[in-house]
């Protein structure tokens, strides 16, 4: 059983194997997006975030999902160009993935299984973020609706 976020691997957006560990020591917002979701424009004040802490050890990690009424249709390609273009986004950005079901990540797993959701596990819909502590561990699942500026309190109690 994983006991920290360092113990996974994903693919980076070029299909490449990252390990998670990679970011030890670092306070992370876990984020699963979509590029056609009502919540799409988050990507402005998470880039927001990210600029304003990426000094200070603070990083995103942003999977894409199309699990939520194909809002994410397009290649991972297309997505991250979209993203850079439209939003200006630096953070890393990784594969397509799926984040409920029975070939979700085992990252989500993971996630899932450290902090439920207000409903239960499952993730209800693109945007759920999960604030990660420098230690590896999860200490917070925001629903999608809060949105990136109200976060800022608690990535500094982290920082």
């Amino acid at each position: 059983m994983s006991r920290s976020i360092y113990d996974f691997t994903v693919k980076g957006i070029t299909g490449d194997d990252i390990s998670l560990s990679e970011y030890r020591g670092k306070v992370l917002l876990v984020v699963n997006t979509a590029t056609r979701c009502g919540f799409t424009p988050q990507y402005d004040g998470l880039q927001e975030l990210y600029k304003k802490y990426e000094k200070r050890g603070f990083e995103i990690l942003d999977f894409p999902c199309n699990q939520f009424i194909n809002q994410a249709p397009n290649t991972d390609n297309e997505i991250d160009f979209f993203c850079t273009v439209k939003y200006g986004t630096t953070f890393s950005r990784f594969k397509k993935i799926e984040v409920n079901g029975k070939n979700e990540s085992p990252l989500y797993t993971w996630l899932k299984g450290q902090k439920g959701g207000q409903f239960g596990d499952n993730i209800k819909w693109n945007f759920t973020k999960f604030l990660v502590n420098r230690n590896g561990e999860v200490v917070r699942r925001y629903a999608p609706t809060k949105t990136p500026a109200s976060l800022e309190a608690d990535i500094e109690k982290y920082l």
